[in-house]
């Protein structure tokens, strides 16, 4: 399979698992009405796997997923076990101001919390968007600026 077929069955199966992402994010923005849980986070981790499988650019793919990787790495030493680690690390949200605060997890919610302090579950949620958009713009230059320098053509 050539190039262009391998990025059109990628497309056939990111377009319909776009069409329905949009269509719940609209049920899940702030205040969200509908809760998504584990069963779309898997739906959506396989469908991106396979898209990025079948269209030949796992390695493009792998740094669209630089925060969830920092992310994982924060996580290490509470899943190893070094640092305690509760059943929901989800920051605390401070019924007084209405914002969430950090908690002693390491996560990138905490993290982001730490750095720009107290925020609305909105405005935690732009920053992180944000920052998933910074991300995905330094994979797009990793990927088109500097690959040629590691990998060949």
């Amino acid at each position: 399979m050539g190039n262009a077929e391998a990025h059109l069955l990628a497309i056939m199966f990111i377009v319909p698992f776009l069409s329905v992402s949009f269509a719940l994010f609209q049920y899940n923005r702030y205040p969200s009405k509908v809760f998504v849980g584990d069963s779309y986070t898997y739906f959506a981790g396989m469908a991106i796997a396979v898209t990025g499988v079948c269209g030949h650019f796992t390695k493009t793919l792998m740094l669209f997923f630089l925060p969830q990787l920092l992310n994982f790495f924060l996580s290490l030493p509470q899943l190893f076990g070094i640092v305690p680690c509760p059943r929901h690390r989800v920051p605390r949200l401070n019924p007084a101001t209405g914002k969430l605060e950090p908690t002693y997890n390491f996560t990138l919610l905490n993290l982001a919390l730490y750095i720009f302090g107290p925020l609305r579950e909105d405005t935690l949620c732009h920053v992180l968007l944000a920052f998933q958009a910074f991300c995905c713009a330094v994979a797009f230059f990793i990927r088109y600026q500097v690959a040629s320098y590691v990998y060949e053509s």
